[in-house]
């Protein structure tokens, strides 16, 4: 749900009373990226990547009960009393939007809530590459993929996009999500935004619908299974612009794992459609800066070059994808690693952090004496 119900008094300890509208702006307000509400535990939020406690004492049982009943309406939480597990989105007025998991967990309630905003950051503001990204999203037909683990900002890459193409095209924009996070205004483009399980059945059928709305831009939240990553592939095939994400960290795996959503026997028919669809692969992990305060984008970047066409329609030779992307650098791709070395040439990041993030640490050394510089 988008709109805060009517606050209830949500007690973080039995002596020290405070409504979870009241937790929750305090948590923004020290930069909190996600809330973890649970019980035995004070309530937790991760800063820069890692946890801290707001508060000593613990969340007892019916605590958390009280904030899941404050986020949710009754039938919500009519239907978290029958599944266990709920998934919406929250807003605090003057504060800020939440993506909401609402859980169980040894018979208590545990919430998590990852802090959305409203305000889209650019291209540039976000730490990609701008001349790529504009080339991405001006694309007329294809598919573009956002990969990444779970909270290294794939959602806001995403939106970026979306605000992008919403500025600068007179198209018709559907948007897929499970739940909405950032709400779209109609700009030059018309964005419709619809949510799985408010608005439609599951990413699958409202594909399958979305087909049938006259889109030009298709932005599905994730591709979870084989039929909507196969109706992602044909809609980028048929003349639409599809935009989605994976849980995979870098291109080669990324396109593995397209093939692997597929039985052998079609596989050799997905890997000439991925090659003929694809426009590029964008994949990003948050790293911790250097000063210490905030974080930092990192990425690998892969456009769909003939050449990265041929390696991706052949099995023995998608492994030098790699090679393409670190060889190609006058169209903008550069793999995870070579832009680790980047941002600790511009004191970005320290050595500790890009030798525990590189993809190949040995590779990365390599790079980084081959440059002349320090360890």
């Amino acid at each position: 749900m988008d709109d805060p119900v009517t606050a209830q008094r949500a007690p973080t300890a039995v002596n020290a009373p405070m409504t979870i509208q009241d937790l929750l702006a305090q948590m923004v307000s020290r930069r909190v990226s996600d809330v973890h509400l649970q019980a035995g535990s004070p309530p937790m939020g991760r800063v820069d990547g890692m946890l801290v406690p707001f508060g000593s004492a613990p969340l007892m049982p019916p605590d958390t009960a009280l904030m899941a009943r404050a986020l949710l309406t009754a039938e919500q939480w009519e239907d978290f009393e029958y599944r266990s597990e709920m998934d919406t989105a929250y807003s605090l007025a003057g504060v800020a939007r939440f993506r909401c998991n609402v859980f169980r967990q040894r018979g208590a309630v545990g919430i998590v809530m990852r802090v959305v905003t409203d305000a889209i950051p650019s291209f540039e503001a976000l730490g990609l590459p701008d001349t790529t990204m504009r080339s991405f999203a001006g694309s007329a037909r294809g598919l573009i993929l956002v990969t990444g683990p779970t909270g290294s900002g794939k959602s806001t890459t995403l939106a970026s996009l979306i605000d992008h193409i919403n500025r600068s095209q007179p198209y018709n924009i559907i948007t897929i999500e499970d739940p909405i996070e950032i709400l779209h205004k109609n700009k030059r483009s018309i964005v419709v935004q619809r949510e799985v399980g408010a608005d439609t059945r599951d990413f699958r059928t409202a594909l399958k619908y979305a087909m049938r709305q006259d889109p030009d831009v298709i932005m599905i939240g994730e591709m979870r299974d084989k039929e909507t990553v196969e109706a992602a592939i044909t809609a980028a095939q048929t003349g639409h612009l599809v935009l989605s994400t994976l849980h995979t960290l870098d291109a080669v795996r990324t396109v593995n794992r397209v093939i692997d959503f597929f039985p052998p026997h079609e596989r050799d028919q997905i890997r000439i459609m991925l090659a003929d669809s694809l426009v590029g692969i964008v994949s990003q992990r948050l790293l911790r800066r250097a000063d210490g305060v905030g974080r930092v984008l990192g990425t690998e970047l892969l456009v769909n070059t003939p050449l990265v066409q041929d390696y991706i329609r052949d099995e023995n030779k998608t492994a030098f994808v790699k090679d393409a992307m670190m060889e190609d650098n006058i169209r903008g791709m550069h793999t995870f690693d070579q832009h680790l070395v980047e941002l600790y040439r511009h004191s970005l990041i320290t050595m500790e952090e890009a030798m525990e993030s590189a993809s190949s640490p040995h590779e990365l050394r390599m790079m980084i004496t081959r440059q002349g510089m320090n360890f």
